[in-house]
């Protein structure tokens, strides 16, 4: 006898239950989201309409600002901020990347990780850092599209990368300085001494920082590890440095020469930097040049609305579909 095929009707429930499961359509993409927000001295908290932030002062009382939790790749939090873990909880179930800085966004500590992300370009990232080949590959990638098609000959190595880089970025630094008539300028980064630098050097020590943290929500969005840099290394952002590099010269550069006589150059740093994105879009490029340098013969498409979030591992067959019962699999 013929055993009957279980049924594929699906009760009212069931129904409603598939038509709100999460698919990777549903997910926001990050080349779509807003840049970032940076908070501080407030109270971040889930109420019954969404994720606010809340700042009580004498002369005001309390005054509330919702969040578009959907909308923000980013959120940067400095000192005097306080979330609780309802409100973080929405902002990772929405994907948006959690930076904790110090004071103004000029030093990142920690970011959050969201957990709905697939890792094919985790496993791109891996297999080039892991080849030294692939690995001066990819850094000489990065210098050509920061300089220019064949400004890096053939055969160059990591070494003479760096020197030629740091030729072109103090040439361009006296191009600037001589344009500003501010004399010749000289970066520096000294938290210690903090007060004492100048205005360009904190200008862009600030816009750095803000920058630091777009690239780290949009390499944390497509899976990749911050860790894995290819010319930096040994630290936790080492690929967000590598990444933001490419940016620097085009944005955060000129933005401090320009207010290298201002009275609060950091706060009009992230100000004006955050005016300057909607012009550069940022997003989108980071998102299309981590993946041209990481897969360069590849051109990836959306992705499937069908597409299995994960997928298992098989040492002969490659990737087999999850979500599947192979114990009768021979």
């Amino acid at each position: 006898m013929t055993p009957t095929a279980p049924s594929t009707q699906r009760t009212p429930t069931e129904a409603r239950r598939r038509l709100a499961a999460p698919t990777v359509a549903m997910l926001p993409r990050i080349a779509d989201s807003l840049s970032f927000l940076y908070l501080d001295i407030v109270r971040i908290h889930q109420d019954d309409t969404g994720v606010c932030a809340e700042i009580t002062t004498e002369h005001r009382g309390t005054e509330t600002v919702y969040l578009p939790t959907a909308a923000l790749s980013c959120v940067l939090l400095g000192p005097g901020t306080s979330i609780t873990a309802r409100a973080l909880a929405t902002l990772a179930r929405h994907g948006t990347t959690v930076v904790i800085t110090g004071s103004g966004g000029v030093r990142c500590y920690a970011a959050t990780l969201p957990d709905s992300l697939t890792t094919t370009w985790l496993e791109h990232q891996t297999r080039a850092w892991a080849d030294d080949t692939r690995r001066l590959a990819v850094a000489t990638a990065m210098y050509e599209k920061r300089f220019g098609p064949g400004t890096a000959p053939p055969g160059t190595t990591l070494a003479q990368l760096r020197g030629m880089e740091g030729q072109r970025v103090k040439a361009h630094y006296r191009i600037l300085a001589k344009q500003y008539k501010i004399g010749r300028f000289r970066r520096a980064y000294d938290p210690a001494a903090w007060d004492t630098q100048d205005p360009v050097n904190l200008a862009l020590s600030s816009a750095n920082t803000c920058l630091y943290g777009i690239v780290h929500a949009a390499i944390l969005a497509l899976g990749c590890s911050p860790a894995l840099g290819f010319v930096h290394s040994g630290n936790q952002q080492a690929f967000v440095y590598d990444i933001a590099d490419l940016y620097k010269a085009k944005l955060t550069i000129p933005l401090a020469f320009s207010l290298h006589t201002s009275t609060n150059p950091e706060a009009e740093a992230r100000r004006s930097f955050r005016d300057g994105l909607r012009l550069f879009k940022l997003l989108p490029r980071i998102v299309a040049d981590i993946q041209h340098l990481l897969d360069p013969n590849t051109e990836y498409d959306a992705p499937d609305p069908e597409e299995q979030l994960v997928d298992l591992w098989d040492p002969v067959a490659g990737a087999i579909p999850g979500g599947t019962n192979h114990g009768t699999d021979t």
